[in-house]
């Protein structure tokens, strides 16, 4: 039997447009939003991977990327990062349905690459949307905020929520949809790791992390390209997001230095590598 599995940064990448920041992100069709991305997200995955070295993540996907560029899902492979699944469109989920539809779009990349993680837009999923994840072969995903520390196990798939620091209080129940919202705030969580929450605290999210690995947990973190590598024209283009959508400012911050000193100071892994520790130190096989 291994050891229990080294505590360290559960790092991920929503690897999605700068334009899912713009309500033009719903308007328009595919092909208007290939055209407005500009080559973006076919040209920002170089820089990601440099930035993270040897440093190992997991990259949930937006499809219609892949239909734009399927060099970046070959690159992200190659360099030896999980790919996982996000939607094929980028918006919000409202109906299960609208899940499955974006599974079929996606299913050819899906089993080359084997994808089994998934993380639902916004991290917000439906508690019907398990057994969904399982007929397509999902091991785990992470569309939940929940205290470092927290799985379940929903259908048959694993549910690693995104991190959040609990005041003192009662377990959390996992029940599905577990947002950031209002409701969570008052609850008294404070889901730091979100981009949002990172780019508001900065270098208190380090802090955090660094309580968190100490205890023995290993906390879930993700970030946006577009918040680590500049797409076209940015200053521009973040001014017009921001004047239409205040809320949207900590997403348009520069996090690259916070990746640096994150990818300086402690261990970090794939969702999917440090559950498959788990499941062999627990003894138990992924189908169990």
């Amino acid at each position: 039997m291994t050891s229990f599995p080294e505590a360290r940064v559960l790092l991920s990448i929503d690897y999605e447009s700068w334009l899912t920041l713009t309500s033009e992100n719903g308007r328009s069709s595919p092909q208007q939003r290939q055209e407005l991305d500009d080559g973006f997200t076919g040209e920002a995955v170089d820089g990601i991977l440099e930035l993270l070295g040897k440093a190992q993540a997991s990259f949930y996907m937006v499809g219609e990327i892949l239909d734009w560029y399927p060099e970046v899902a070959q690159k992200i492979a190659a360099a030896g990062h999980e790919l996982g699944f996000h939607c094929h469109i980028h918006r919000p989920l409202n109906e299960v349905s609208e899940l499955e539809g974006d599974l079929r779009q996606s299913q050819n990349w899906l089993k080359a690459y084997g994808v089994r993680g998934y993380r639902a837009p916004r991290v917000r999923i439906a508690e019907q949307a398990y057994p969904i994840l399982r007929q397509y072969g999902f091991l785990y995903s992470s569309s939940l905020y929940a205290p470092a520390g927290s799985l379940a196990r929903k259908s048959g798939v694993w549910e690693l929520p995104v991190s959040t620091l609990r005041l003192p209080g009662g377990k959390p129940e996992l029940t599905a949809p577990r947002h950031f919202s209002l409701r969570l705030l008052a609850q008294g969580e404070i889901p730091y790791g979100s981009s949002f929450i990172i780019g508001l605290l900065g270098d208190l999210v380090l802090r955090i992390l660094e309580k968190e690995l100490r205890a023995g947990r290993s906390p879930v973190i993700f970030l946006h390209p577009y918040e680590l590598v500049r797409p076209p024209d940015w200053r521009r283009r973040a001014r017009g997001v921001i004047l239409k959508d205040p809320l949207q400012t900590p997403f348009c911050l520069d996090k690259s230095g916070f990746l640096r000193r994150l990818l300086r100071a402690f261990p970090v892994s794939p969702l999917g590598v440090w559950l498959g520790e788990l499941l062999a130190w627990r003894g138990e096989g992924e189908d169990d």
